[in-house]
């Protein structure tokens, strides 16, 4: 007994733009992280009398505002991610599930079915 058993005559439906989004999803990634990081290790390490007055209220604003769209670009990623697996977990084959007799059903048991 098979656990799937996919639907006879189905056809996949061709891959579209979700591959390629999902293919350079870790480029974005990678290249959405550091960029905010090295905006904020220059803005960080730039400071007009060295890292022991890093402590200054704008720095620290400008620091945490770039960790802030750090962590929007991961969600924003991990949302396009999961929107292009359920596009492709969708396109992919059809399954049928096994029957299952209704407990419950339109008629009673010992009444024959209507034609």
């Amino acid at each position: 007994m098979h656990w799937l058993n996919r639907l006879p005559g189905f056809h996949r439906a061709p891959a579209g733009l979700e591959w390629a989004a999902w293919q350079r999803l870790p480029a974005i990634l990678l290249g959405g992280t550091l960029l905010p990081l090295v905006l904020a290790g220059l803005a960080w390490w730039a400071t007009p009398l060295g890292v022991a007055d890093a402590a200054d209220p704008g720095i620290l604003r400008f620091v945490f505002i770039m960790l802030g769209v750090i962590v929007l670009h991961w969600t924003m990623v991990l949302t396009v991610a999961i929107g292009c697996a359920i596009v492709m977990l969708m396109k992919g084959p059809a399954y049928v599930a096994d029957a299952y007799p209704l407990p419950d059903s339109d008629r009673p048991a010992g009444e024959p079915a209507a034609h």
